[in-house]
């Protein structure tokens, strides 16, 4: 994608007729929008009996959103929370370490935003910084890289144990999706903020970001805290994909599974599924 101008106000012809469907999306276009709204809409209706059920019961829930940046994770945390009450549902999206934190345990400061009974909390970016964006920008060494491979089963296994409900997503985006996503930042006076200098240098090491997502995937997909591929081309599918992988996996009275409806294989995938098609979908 060198011959891709981002100041340039025309999106070019090679970006615009292949953004959709790059990384082998299996749509060719978006979900219709009254069909999303009206299956949006029932969603959240599904969230608030969770809500309700969260603050009866005491049950936590975690949920970590990754993905390459303009994958979707802010817009999906959004609709998840619309009619949801912030005291009970907090959104982390913490900035780069202070140096107080920088002397601390990797996973200290995350660990100081987990929830109380009744609560959710979604974390925009998470403790997984350390496997994908930080060794792919130089933010920390290999050995650090490593020593969090090593820790964070224990982590997450503590997690679990302590009957946290806890979801991975990974919004997975395709090349020139994300290059349109960027055009569009760049170029409009209310999202062109979004766009950060570290966005930009990531532009150039596509591949390296993809190996580091993979080794990620395959490296953290545990048996008792799996990661949930959703594949993001379409923010709609997604952010339908997203709710309900967590209001299927929670019991909670009044539950209609009939509004959750039945999710889409091609949008919300396993790990492994993914990861057996990666090269493909590259």
């Amino acid at each position: 994608m060198a011959d891709f101008d981002l100041d340039n106000p025309e999106l070019p012809d090679h970006v615009k007729d292949r953004a959709f469907q790059s990384g082998n999306y299996p749509y060719e276009d978006k979900l219709k929008r009254k069909t999303y709204e009206a299956h949006l809409e029932a969603l959240q209706i599904e969230l608030t009996k969770l809500q309700s059920h969260l603050q009866q019961s005491g049950e936590r829930v975690i949920m970590l959103f990754e993905g390459r940046d303009a994958a979707g994770k802010g817009g999906t945390i959004r609709r998840y929370t619309h009619y949801l009450n912030p005291r009970h549902n907090r959104v982390v999206a913490l900035s780069k370490p202070t140096e107080t934190e920088q002397g601390q345990w990797y996973f200290q400061r995350y660990l100081a935003h987990f929830p109380t009974a009744g609560e959710q909390v979604l974390f925009d970016r998470s403790w997984y910084n350390r496997a994908v964006v930080e060794p792919v920008m130089g933010f920390c060494s290999p050995e650090q890289t490593e020593n969090f491979y090593q820790q964070l089963p224990d982590v997450e296994h503590m997690i679990v144990k302590e009957g946290i409900h806890f979801f991975k997503f990974w919004l997975n985006i395709g090349q020139e999706m994300q290059l349109k996503r960027f055009h569009d930042r760049r170029h409009s006076p209310l999202k062109h903020w979004k766009l950060s200098p570290v966005d930009l240098r990531a532009l150039e090491k596509w591949d390296v970001y993809s190996a580091a997502r993979n080794e990620m995937l395959e490296r953290s997909n545990f048996d008792f805290a799996p990661w949930t591929v959703v594949r993001a081309n379409d923010k709609r599918r997604a952010r339908i994909g997203a709710i309900q992988t967590v209001v299927s996996a929670i019991d909670y009275a009044g539950r209609d599974m009939g509004a959750i409806g039945k999710m889409d294989k091609h949008i919300v995938q396993s790990a492994e599924t993914f990861l057996a098609h990666c090269q493909k979908d590259e």
